[in-house]
């Protein structure tokens, strides 16, 4: 997306940094297999081009993670943000939330509980490393980029099952849509569906 804005000239060039190890790992094996991706973003040579901005770099060390923390630059970072509980998202986030010139844009959902869920939520603090941390820096957030599947394309899935299971456990999720998904399970495809308690026990049969 952030191609596409330059390509269009929304934005100018700036540095971007992807800093985050899986991250990095994951568009490495997108761009040696990329003929098996859709066609706009296929390469030939196996090159990142096709799916990077003009001033792209791959963050891999600690290292090299800190001096991007450190760097007061204009730039856009991508880090895997776990819902901001963990990883070298948080050095950033303790870097940039102070500093009302930074945005801090979540592109996936926010569980309930985790310091991602308090920052959308507007959380004016948040503790990082044990330390308070205020928040001046401006909190956006993208709910169509998230990775999970919606209620259509898990009913879409389990629909493909040729034996449908004795017992179907939702196990993810906040209980709204839990409850609203295990409904439209049973409506659709008339399985027994169950949403465990925590700290519930079920024994599988083997």
């Amino acid at each position: 997306m952030i191609k596409k804005l330059e390509d269009a000239g929304r934005i100018k060039p700036l540095p971007v940094y992807l800093d985050s190890p899986m991250a990095v790992d994951a568009l490495n094996f997108y761009a040696q297999h990329d003929k098996h991706l859709d066609r706009e973003v296929q390469v030939g040579t196996g090159a990142l081009s096709a799916f990077s901005p003009k001033r792209f770099r791959a963050v891999s060390s600690p290292k090299e993670s800190k001096a991007v923390t450190a760097s007061t630059g204009p730039a856009i970072i991508i880090s895997a943000s776990g819902m901001a509980t963990g990883g070298r998202v948080l050095h950033h986030l303790a870097s940039c939330l102070p500093h009302a010139e930074n945005t801090v844009l979540f592109v996936g959902f926010q569980a309930q509980g985790t310091r991602g869920r308090a920052l959308v939520e507007g959380a004016k603090s948040v503790k990082i490393h044990g330390t308070m941390v205020p928040v001046a820096a401006r909190i956006e957030k993208i709910d169509s980029m998230s990775a999970h599947a919606d209620s259509n394309e898990i009913l879409r899935w389990l629909g493909t099952f040729q034996t449908p299971p004795r017992q179907l456990y939702l196990v993810h999720g906040e209980p709204p849509a839990q409850h609203a998904l295990k409904a439209r399970i049973e409506q659709t495809l008339g399985w027994s569906v169950h949403i465990p308690q925590h700290g519930e026990k079920v024994e599988v049969p083997l």
